[in-house]
């Protein structure tokens, strides 16, 4: 009992954003191996594949936006929606400046599985929208901005301009993930549903793993 007390004294002393950041971090790597982000990273896309890229972002996107407004009226979920994050808008944009407008090309079933995921995890509980909306948007954040300058580079843009508008916030990204990590640790959950939004990261990422390398079948 007491070591069992000490473990939860430790884990609230760490904060709830380092436990979730270390217990998924080996998820980062599934979807960065893949052929298809692999590329991206290094600037090696040609135009259609990257309108596909974000064609599928737009799917899932769409399904987490739309999940965001269901949650609004809740003091701790509609939190995480700070101001400036969406994309939605932005990749629409980026469409229109690539394709001519601004709609999708079909989900593969991979992003299918990933959407469905999404609406059935988000709409559950406010603890499954977060761990969806936290996957997604702090990658954006962190590893997002890096692919986003290969990507101007590739199609000789710049920064802000449509094209690469999905990779450009209004504020500093560290202003973002800052607020964010505050506010997973001031979230009121119990252990046990910490321990649920865990396990839901861990498979939003193996779900983004899946859209990647279908973008390279």
């Amino acid at each position: 009992m007491g070591t069992d007390h000490a473990t939860a004294r430790k884990a609230e002393q760490v904060g709830f954003a380092a436990e979730l950041r270390a217990a998924t971090w080996s998820g980062h790597g599934e979807n960065e191996s893949s052929a298809f982000m692999t590329d991206l990273a290094e600037g090696r896309i040609d135009r259609a594949g990257y309108v596909r890229f974000l064609g599928q972002l737009l799917h899932v996107y769409d399904a987490l936006e739309t999940v965001a407004d269901r949650w609004a009226d809740d003091p701790v979920a509609a939190a995480f929606d700070l101001p400036g994050l969406r994309r939605r808008e932005a990749l629409r944009a980026d469409l229109a400046h690539f394709q001519g407008h601004a709609e999708p090309c079909a989900p593969t079933p991979a992003t299918r599985r990933y959407v469905a995921a999404i609406r059935s995890a988000g709409n559950d509980r406010p603890g499954g929208f977060v761990a969806h909306h936290y996957t997604r948007y702090l990658g954006d954040l962190s590893g997002g901005q890096y692919i986003g300058l290969q990507v101007r580079k590739a199609f000789h843009l710049a920064a802000g301009e449509p094209g690469v508008l999905f990779y450009a916030f209004p504020h500093k990204p560290k202003s973002y993930k800052d607020r964010y990590r505050t506010l997973l640790d001031r979230a009121p959950w119990s252990a046990a549903e910490r321990a649920r939004v865990v396990a839901e990261v861990r498979r939003a990422y193996r779900l983004n793993a899946d859209l990647s390398a279908s973008l390279g079948a």
